[in-house]
């Protein structure tokens, strides 16, 4: 889980990487995501838009993310180490980003997608990180 500040403090690195943030962040109704903290964040910058509540398959890009870091990462390895965590999960995550193609992507990497991106407000989710 990731407390809201730090959620804050990766969304102010992503925004400086792509040049400010996007017209709206869409995202589920996660403590971290319904916080007062993102909320005064968000204020006057960028929208939020929530899924309902119980409905994952309104975040399907994510979902599918998560579905495939759990079932070809997390559920296959258990790590004596945080350190040895942060190197297999870093692993997955260039694999996922750089060599893994995406049907919903034309069949390009995630990383391909987003460098063919042209305009200034780039969907969430290009890339993890």
């Amino acid at each position: 889980s990731i407390t809201a500040e730090r959620l804050i403090e990766e969304l102010e690195k992503v925004f400086a990487i792509w040049g400010g943030p996007p017209l709206v962040l869409r995202m589920d109704n996660g403590p971290e995501f319904i916080s007062e903290a993102l909320q005064a964040f968000c204020a006057g910058s960028v929208g939020i838009s929530y899924i309902p509540p119980g409905t994952p398959w309104n975040n399907g890009f994510i979902e599918s993310f998560n579905n495939r870091l759990r079932d070809e990462c997390l559920n296959r390895n258990c790590w004596p180490t945080l350190l040895e965590a942060r190197v297999v999960i870093g692993d997955f995550k260039d694999d996922h980003n750089h060599r893994h193609r995406h049907s919903a992507l034309g069949y390009k990497t995630p990383a391909e997608y987003a460098a063919g991106c042209t305009h200034r407000h780039h969907p969430v989710g290009c890339e993890i990180d």
